[in-house]
């Protein structure tokens, strides 16, 4: 797309191969110029500072100024989509910045916090969780309560080791959807959250086996500065995940002590005791598992949410 200001300075160098005989075009264009409030006030504002015959020497950039404006107006496309145009004085003659528009703001906002959550196997609309929307009845209070003052704790002091959540509860109470807003809120202050739906990711991994980057799945996932683990306990788990994958996850981001969430429908007695000690051949493993909870305990603090199933259907 031709500027608006290339096109007036050949306007311009037309008028002066014709020895200064002002086109319609011309006059149009000064017309447009010398009526513009903003350009008055500008002039004004900026009296000393220019040039006594800025407006013949910006003619090109200030009718620029004035087309982008009515494009923006009349809802055109414009020289610069999604930018404004702003007057500023260069050198003693009138130059345009551009600055972004209120409605570009916001969806660069929007996609940079959106950078800082990375979701695998997790539902699409889990990004757009607000803790405006949780339900905030006595049986989910709880857990809203100890997440507000998780996301206040790493707000305060993001370099100190701040225990996660092992959120656990029926079916269907918000659970995911409160991990989510919380995702949500530690992007709004600039920190990375990986969510994971644990079971999704168990088949992933086995399948990363045949192509050899079962390693490079993991690294991915536990040195990430807040890990949200989803639905932990959803389905029978194999002693190869149990432990080269998930104990190694929470290995690593014990020793470290990165913040780490956990959902589940099991307390944690119970994930322990029917889930984990349990592998997918019947063996019975209590070592491994107690060795397992200790990680999770230390990663994280248990808090029961109970209530309604909200999901339809």
């Amino acid at each position: 797309m031709q500027r608006v200001s290339d096109y007036v300075k050949k306007i311009m160098a037309d008028r002066k191969i014709n020895g200064g005989t002002f086109t319609q075009t011309f006059n149009k264009m000064m017309m447009d110029i010398q009526h513009d409030p903003e350009i008055a006030g500008f002039l004004k504002q900026h009296q000393k500072e220019l040039a006594d015959d800025v407006v013949e020497r910006s003619a090109a950039k200030l009718y620029e100024y004035v087309t982008v404006k009515r494009q923006l107006k009349e809802d055109k496309r414009s020289f610069a989509p999604g930018y404004l145009p702003q007057l500023v004085v260069n050198d003693h003659l009138i130059d345009i910045a551009y600055t972004a528009s209120p409605t570009t703001i916001a969806k660069q906002r929007s996609q940079s916090l959106a950078r800082r959550i990375t979701t695998i196997s997790m539902p699409k609309d889990i990004k757009q969780a607000k803790i405006d929307g949780f339900d905030k009845d006595a049986s989910r209070f709880d857990a809203l309560t100890k997440g507000i003052e998780f996301i206040n704790a790493m707000k305060a002091d993001p370099t100190h080791f701040h225990p996660g959540l092992y959120i656990y509860g029926p079916f269907g109470v918000g659970k995911t959807y409160l991990t989510g807003a919380l995702a949500n809120e530690l992007a709004d202050r600039n920190i990375q959250t990986t969510m994971v739906h644990f079971p999704s990711f168990a088949v992933e991994m086995k399948a990363a086996i045949s192509t050899n980057n079962v390693a490079e799945k993991i690294d991915a996932i536990k040195k990430s500065p807040v890990l949200m683990i989803d639905d932990i306990g959803a389905d029978s788990m194999s002693s190869w995940v149990r432990d080269e994958v998930l104990g190694v996850i929470l290995e690593y981001r014990m020793q470290q002590q990165l913040s780490t969430f956990f959902t589940s429908n099991f307390s944690m007695n119970q994930l322990e005791q029917e889930h984990l000690r349990v592998n997918q051949r019947g063996d019975d493993e209590p070592l491994k598992a107690k060795r397992l909870m200790q990680r999770i305990r230390f990663l994280s603090r248990e808090v029961e949410m109970t209530g309604a199933n909200r999901r339809p259907g």
